[in-house]
Parts: C-alpha cells; structure tokens; sequence
C-alpha cells in the first residue's frame, strides 16, 4: 500500500440501489470510508448511481459525486476526468468489486496509474471464486466443509451421495445469500 502521503485524491464506488432489508451495511460502510479519508486530508470522489443514500447524504459526501451507474465505462469515464492516485473498492458491495475487478482485468486502473488500495484485486478474487478460496483455506491447513459443484439435477444428486446427507444447497451466484438451502435426503434436495 503507497505511504498516505502520495496520496492526494482517492474514487471510492459506491454501494448504489439499495432496497428494504438489503445492502445497508455497504452503504454505511462507505459512508464511513468517506469520512475517514477525508480527515486524512485525501480529496474523495464518490460514483454512487443512488442519491437516496448514506453516502450521497451531505454530511458524508466526497468532495465530488457521481450519480452514475457503477459500469466500468462509467467509472472509466470518471478516472478519465478526476484523475485519482487511488480507488477503494470494499466499500460498495459486490456491485464495486465487480467493477473494480474488471477494471482491473481490462487494464483500465493502469491506463490511468490509478492504484488500489485497501482490499487488493487477487484478495477479492480470491474471496469470490469458490474454487480459489477453498485451495487457500486447504494450504492454509484450515479445514473445510466437504463440497462439490454440479450443473445439472443428476450432479447434485450424485454429489449429495458422495458428501451424504444432511447437505447444504447454494447457487453459484447470489447477493445476500438468496437460494441457499437444506436437504436431508433425496426428495427434499
């Protein structure tokens, strides 16, 4: 991570739509990810596509708002013109990491030297991709549940004999742990 001092201006993706019972932890997150650079003196630029939040509120604001959506194109569009030494992708839910990612993976954040801080991209990646965070957990000697992926119904069902029952069922990808399940036997899964 750059000494604090080189840096001078940080975009911070925000936590965008939120909807009753969901994602207020971003949002209150990024408001206070907000408020912390900027008491180190860090000018912060905010694209958040949702004015109805914590962050876009006028006691956490950045020094600039974005009301755009959280695309890469968009936030491309914003690097363009701020020009920020940094982005902190951590505050904004799985939206930012998303785009963060892939402005990582299409060389967008080198085209302009904007550096990441905080949570780096191989982290978030590996947090993300199932198949990278279970050989982490494995060599780090932390046990693990047993598990396999399947495509199809025949799948689950062979992994779910392999594993054996009670088994837990979730979907590949999901925001806010919707479509995870239980099943104690064959009929229920």
């Amino acid at each position: 991570m750059p000494k604090i001092e080189s840096v001078k201006k940080v975009l911070i993706i925000g936590s965008g739509a939120i909807k009753i019972g969901e994602a207020g932890e971003f949002d209150y997150s990024g408001a206070q990810a907000i408020k912390a650079v900027k008491e180190e003196g860090i000018e912060v630029v905010l694209v958040n596509p949702n004015v109805a939040t914590i962050q876009t509120d006028k006691k956490f604001v950045g020094d600039k708002a974005y009301f755009l959506p959280t695309t890469p194109e968009f936030v491309e569009k914003v690097l363009e013109k701020e020009k920020p030494d940094g982005i902190l992708l951590g505050f904004g839910g799985q939206t930012a990491l998303n785009c963060g990612t892939e402005l990582a993976e299409k060389g967008i954040l080198d085209k302009y030297g904007v550096r990441v801080l905080g949570t780096s991209v191989e982290a978030i990646e590996r947090a993300d991709n199932r198949d990278l965070f279970r050989r982490t957990m494995l060599n780090a000697e932390i046990p693990i549940p047993r598990s396999r992926k399947a495509n199809t119904l025949e799948e689950a069902v062979q992994a779910a004999n392999e594993i054996g029952y009670p088994v837990m069922i979730r979907v590949a990808y999901t925001l806010g742990g919707q479509g995870t399940g239980a099943a104690y036997n064959e009929k229920e899964l």
